[in-house]
């Protein structure tokens, strides 16, 4: 059996209706996603990759011409 464990993600905002301390990861096994309790919009990151064709090589250089080693998302809350 699977226990699914949920838990609100306190200072956060919603990506869609921009509320505050609406979030809610839920956590099911493996699987993460994230809703919102006050416009439903929901969200998972674990698993998502953007097309090949968007991706760039690991070192490959940027727009600004330096090289990028590698890139990960750190979180979803936004500094004030």
């Amino acid at each position: 059996m699977t226990q699914t464990r949920k838990r609100f993600i306190a200072g956060a905002e919603c990506p869609a209706c921009h509320a505050h301390d609406t979030l809610l990861l839920k956590i099911t096994g493996e699987q993460e996603e994230v809703s919102c309790v006050e416009c439903g919009h929901t969200f998972s990151e674990r698993g998502a990759k953007p097309p090949a064709a968007q991706q760039a090589p690991a070192n490959a250089p940027t727009a600004s011409g330096k090289s990028v080693e590698s890139e990960s998302i750190i979180g979803i809350f936004k500094p004030e």
